[in-house]
């Protein structure tokens, strides 16, 4: 297949960086490819049918996004165990004088399920983390700054420190060795998608100029989705007034409740940026884009290679059909 495009034009290629690899999604499915530890890079075809195409609800408006953020959670922690567990494809074991107690107790009782059970503990310790950090902590601040009216300054305070609390945490994470080297397989991610996007050959020179902040990026995401949910909170308060005087933790579970349409509605919002570049996106956009500093970094040319790998196996022949629908 030719990889050259003759003019610029919008595409429907997402992708998630993995552990020394990239995950892209396009027309033709899902692939992953992963520089293996002998240098080589493996690509294996996903045969995984989106979860919007087995039933035609989960393809409305709205519902799709929903949807979609599940599944990319689901999916997505797949890949990412299993880019991990390629990565290090043919290097020796540890030896068991260097585990930990705990580790050698998992690995006699679980065996060979152990990734799984270290995987599931993995995950509930991260929501337990998140929900602390981005639902109650900001609520309990707010809570103890406005004496027990809770809603006293209005969601925009909790929203402000929400958001104070993201940057800080993503900021800290950014320092960690093994996390720097996953924003930089974001930016190669990026930059490969943005390289066929401007109808360029995908070589490492080409995609190497190109920038590194997406729009339909996660992270974008994930501040609509901050910025939705101050705008829903505070519509709420301004309903109904009496919420100022309710507790803490039944205002956090109305924020949970209200999640699935905030979700939804910056699932459309995103499908919307990538398809036109006018005053009102630029400006929602802005801060996701910002925040991409931190999340994507510059990637050598050994990681660009895994990222134009990667976008090369969800590619058609023709450009018209991986055009955003």
């Amino acid at each position: 297949m030719s990889n050259q495009v003759s003019k610029k034009h919008k595409t429907s290629v997402g992708g998630q960086a993995l552990i020394e690899g990239i995950m892209m999604r396009g027309p033709k499915g899902a692939a992953m490819s992963v520089r293996l530890p002998n240098g080589t890079i493996e690509t294996e075809y996903k045969d995984v049918k989106p979860w919007r195409e087995k039933n035609k609800f989960f393809s409305l408006p709205l519902v799709r996004g929903i949807v979609g953020f599940v599944e990319s959670l689901v999916t997505g922690y797949g890949y990412l165990m299993e880019s991990a567990e390629k990565s290090t494809q043919g290097l020796e074991n540890p030896p068991e004088e260097e585990l930990s107690k705990f580790d050698k107790w998992i690995e006699k009782h679980f065996g060979e399920k152990m990734m799984n059970v270290v995987g599931v503990i993995s995950a509930v310790l991260g929501f337990g983390i998140a929900f602390f950090l981005f639902m109650w902590l900001p609520s309990f601040v707010v809570d103890k700054v406005t004496f027990g009216k809770l809603l006293e300054f209005h969601p925009l305070f909790e929203g402000i420190i929400r958001i104070i609390i993201f940057v800080l945490y993503m900021l800290a994470v950014s320092y960690m060795k093994d996390i720097h080297r996953v924003f930089m397989y974001h930016g190669a991610e990026h930059k490969s998608i943005f390289c066929y996007e401007n109808g360029l050959e995908l070589t490492v020179e080409n995609v190497r100029k190109q920038s590194r902040f997406h729009p339909r990026c996660g992270t974008s995401f994930m501040f609509v989705m901050i910025l939705l949910s101050i705008l829903l909170s505070s519509a709420l308060v301004l309903i109904f007034p009496n919420l100022a005087d309710i507790n803490r933790m039944l205002w956090i579970l109305i924020k949970l409740l209200i999640m699935p349409l905030v979700m939804g509605i910056g699932y459309e919002f995103i499908k919307y940026a990538g398809k036109h570049d006018n005053l009102l996106v630029k400006i929602l956009s802005a801060p996701g884009l910002w925040m991409q500093r931190i999340t994507t970094k510059e990637p050598t040319d050994d990681i660009i290679e895994v990222g134009i790998e990667a976008i090369k196996a969800v590619l058609t022949d023709n450009p018209e059909d991986d055009e955003i629908k």
